[in-house]
């Protein structure tokens, strides 16, 4: 179908064509495995996890003070 590979896999096709002379050659099975391996990105794999963890406590803490304030405003309504 695609003659060109950059037009499928454009930010592989990048990667590869940027590759240092120790990655050049290697098999698909060899890369794979290598970039399974590199941890370099686990720092922002980290980050994205402890902002996941964050982001959801926000979000049950802004469904319980939405339910306090409803039962603030409501429990008012009824004293006036």
């Amino acid at each position: 179908m695609f003659t060109n590979n950059s037009l499928v896999f454009p930010a592989w096709h990048a990667a590869c064509e940027d590759a240092d002379e120790t990655t050049k050659g290697l098999t698909v099975k060899q890369s794979i495995l290598s970039f399974i391996r590199d941890e370099s990105g686990a720092a922002a794999a980290e980050y994205a996890l402890i902002l996941a963890i964050v982001g959801a406590g926000i979000a049950v803490a802004a469904g319980h003070l939405g339910t306090a304030i409803s039962t603030a405003i409501n429990n008012a309504q009824s004293q006036i």
